[in-house]
């Protein structure tokens, strides 16, 4: 018999901190590195730039991108509702382990992502996305059940640490297999290229780890808090939980002040993470197509390492100068990152943003949901407050992405939209200064 965890207990925080070394590896590799590549890869090989889906020709690009948005728009709608039905029957961690499976399994599958079966390959990349969001967002619920409110600045930051370690080093494994496949023993597929054959075992990696890991945090996680009531209507239980957040907000000045901060940023936080990659293939000035692929990798492991610290670094600040003070400074570096990011020509240039976009991106999403966690008011209903946060963040990237590629598309430069996104930051930071800090650093 399992003995019970206590709250606040090093075990317990340890064990909710490893679910990102778990999941991170599908934002990664799946997400910014290998399966961006690879998907680029399939029509390269073909020799084609469309594709009919649905009856209707697409391009590759609009494609991949109409299923992400898709897919936030479920995330966004689902989250919700399940929050609440979990809420309500007092066992979150079984929706957790669901949605951890089913991303699993969504990257295994993605191995068999072609052309040929575009319906099955997307339908994997889509609960793949779907897996990934809603699983991480019953986890951030945990955290005000696991953590004392002094002890959560520390354990979001090492959670997203440990996420950023965990995935970088699967990233160098599945690196070495598309660079060097011989090595590894793979052979031509049928698509007469092995690299690819080899991202295709990258995808099973990232669901075998994802799944295989996320044990360790299942074991030691309790099941929920069970909401008493009648059990009438569950379905509609998740959205009258998300309407009864929405009003308790009307009595909750400071966590609505902030949320409406965060809403803003974040939006732009999320975008950036979405389309890194895509503006330093499309504006930088790379020598050659190998240069390109190689330099895209480095910068997207750049990230990840300085994300390492610069997570430590914010929960350090947060620590000494206060939550709100610190979220402050961190906006203000990322409008100066997105002016930057303007004038960037060089491969260097590009490196060095990346370095810059690290130090402050773990640094912003931990220390976001660590404040979150301390301004909600005391409830047993954490999972419908983090459902909300969640639903928050996913309506931001969906009006984010829109609104760049929109920009983009319209002046003709992916780099004006990245000055769109600085006045996102701005913004953010300026609502932030409505948001009355905490009595204490440590509260």
């Amino acid at each position: 018999m399992k003995t019970l965890v206590l709250k606040g207990s090093k075990k317990l925080l340890n064990a909710w901190a490893f679910y990102d070394w778990a999941n991170s590896v599908y934002s990664l590799v799946i997400s910014s590195a290998v399966f961006p590549i690879f998907y680029g890869a399939l029509f390269r090989v073909a020799e084609i730039e469309r594709v009919t889906v649905f009856g209707v020709e697409m391009a590759r690009a609009p494609l991949i991108s109409y299923t992400t948005s898709l897919a936030f728009v479920f995330i966004a709608i689902i989250t919700p509702l399940i929050s609440g039905i979990a809420d309500y029957l007092g066992n979150k961690k079984i929706f957790m382990k669901f949605f951890c499976y089913l991303g699993g399994l969504s990257c295994i599958g993605l191995s068999w992502f072609s052309l040929e079966n575009i319906y099955f390959g997307l339908l994997c990349y889509f609960f793949g996305l779907v897996g990934f969001w809603v699983s991480f967002a019953i986890n951030n619920s945990y955290l005000p059940d696991v953590a004392y409110p002094e002890q959560q600045d520390a354990v979001s930051a090492k959670g997203f640490s440990l996420g950023y370690i965990g995935s970088v080093l699967l990233l160098l494994v599945n690196l070495a297999m598309v660079m060097k496949p011989e090595v590894f023993g793979i052979a031509t597929d049928a698509d007469g290229v092995a690299e690819i054959k080899a991202m295709k075992y990258s995808f099973v990696s990232v669901g075998i780890w994802w799944i295989v890991f996320a044990q360790y945090s299942f074991y030691y996680l309790p099941k929920g808090n069970k909401r008493e009531g009648e059990r009438t209507n569950v379905i509609l239980n998740g959205f009258k939980e998300l309407k009864s957040v929405w009003h308790q907000l009307g009595n909750q000045t400071r966590l609505k002040r902030y949320l409406g901060a965060f809403f803003v940023y974040s939006m732009a936080v999320q975008t950036v993470m979405l389309i890194a990659t895509y503006f330093g293939e499309e504006e930088i000035g790379w020598g050659s197509d190998a240069e390109r692929t190689t330099g895209l990798i480095v910068s997207i492991l750049v990230i990840q390492i300085v994300a390492i610290f610069g997570a430590s670094i914010t929960a350090w600040a947060s620590k000494n100068f206060g939550n709100i003070k610190t979220l402050i400074v961190v906006n203000a570096l990322w409008v100066v990152i997105c002016v930057y990011a303007y004038f960037l020509i060089t491969p260097m240039d590009f490196y060095i943003a990346a370095g810059c976009v690290g130090l402050v991106m773990g640094g912003i999403q931990a220390l976001s949901r660590s404040t979150y966690s301390k301004f909600i008011p005391q409830t047993k209903d954490t999972t419908s407050f983090f459902s909300f946060y969640d639903v928050a963040e996913k309506i931001g990237i969906i009006i984010g992405t829109f609104l760049y590629g929109f920009i983009a598309q319209f002046t003709g430069s992916m780099r004006n939209a990245i000055i769109f996104l600085g006045v996102f930051f701005l913004v953010g930071m300026l609502l932030l200064t409505r948001v009355k800090q905490l009595k204490r650093p440590l509260e």
